[in-house]
């Protein structure tokens, strides 16, 4: 097993189901799976769980209400699927010891599908944003995951809306910010990003996630200092997301030998996002087993 005070994360849950063949083309992104071919979605967490993953996450990232609305779907079936999304990733996890399921909660912007997950501001209060999020936190909170991963936040004001919405869920809640040049991808300093969690006992990891490898080290290194907490990392492939040509650009510089300097800089949950697949996880895997 790996180290034992380090998890393994599993990768992308997109390019794991374009790889195999499924077509994304959709505002849902992934989350039309759960309704459309829900197989599909086992198949992506079962070649994670082979990879070396302890931490599925579920396709609910861009699984909302509003999102399903817009399909005509009403809101008892937008419910079912939601479950759905951590009942699948229990599926794929039965007869093995350890695995946990972390429920993913994306930011409001993954429900536009305009790319705006990367830049937030949206113009809405937090209170707004709090109203938002709190309905589908509660739907899968009753799912029972293990943890609501609050995912690719890319700003202070969303941050401190979900992390209000998850009040009283009943699950322990990680919060990951998506970053770039050391800040937010709204601009605001890490150091207030990640003060937000400090005392709040619910949040059982802080950290970052969606973002360049090569941000993750100081990042890390500062979210343990501010916050007290574990750290979470789980960087993209290094590639940039053009979000009016809807594709990623430039090559990948994902290198699982970063891991060891994560881990040194206090990252306790460590993985991969957009475009890192199940071979990189198995890369994770090994460095924290020691190579």
């Amino acid at each position: 097993m790996p180290d034992e005070g380090a998890l393994v994360l599993d990768g992308g849950l997109s390019n794991q189901l374009a790889d195999q063949g499924c077509d994304l083309a959709d505002p849902l992104w992934t989350a039309r799976l759960l309704a459309d071919e829900p197989e599909q979605i086992l198949a992506a967490h079962t070649a994670y769980l082979e990879a070396g993953a302890q931490v599925l996450t579920t396709a609910s990232y861009q699984a909302t209400y509003e999102g399903f609305a817009q399909r005509g779907v009403g809101r008892a079936e937008a419910a079912r699927l939601l479950r759905r999304s951590v009942e699948l990733a229990r599926r794929a996890a039965a007869g093995r010891p350890g695995v946990r399921v972390a429920a993913s909660v994306g930011p409001y912007g993954a429900m536009l599908a305009d790319g705006s997950e990367y830049r937030g501001r949206y113009g809405l209060s937090v209170r707004e944003l709090e109203r938002f999020h709190r309905p589908r936190m509660e739907a899968l909170a009753a799912a029972g995951p293990d943890v609501l991963a609050l995912e690719t936040v890319p700003d202070v004001d969303e941050g401190e809306a979900m992390l209000r919405a998850a009040e009283g869920a009943g699950v322990p809640v990680w919060l990951s910010y998506t970053i770039e040049g050391g800040r937010t991808r709204a601009g605001q300093r890490l150091e207030d990003a990640f003060a937000l969690v400090a005392g709040r006992d619910e949040v059982v990891a802080v950290g970052v996630n969606c973002c360049a490898p090569g941000e993750v080290t100081d990042a890390v290194r500062l979210a343990a200092e501010v916050s007290g907490k574990p750290v979470v990392a789980y960087p993209n492939s290094g590639e940039q997301w053009d979000a009016e040509g809807r594709r990623w650009v430039g090559g990948s510089v994902f290198d699982p030998g970063l891991v060891t300097g994560w881990r040194q800089a206090g990252a306790r949950l460590v993985g991969g996002c957009c475009r890192v697949g199940p071979a990189g996880i198995a890369g994770v895997a090994a460095e924290l087993r020691g190579g």
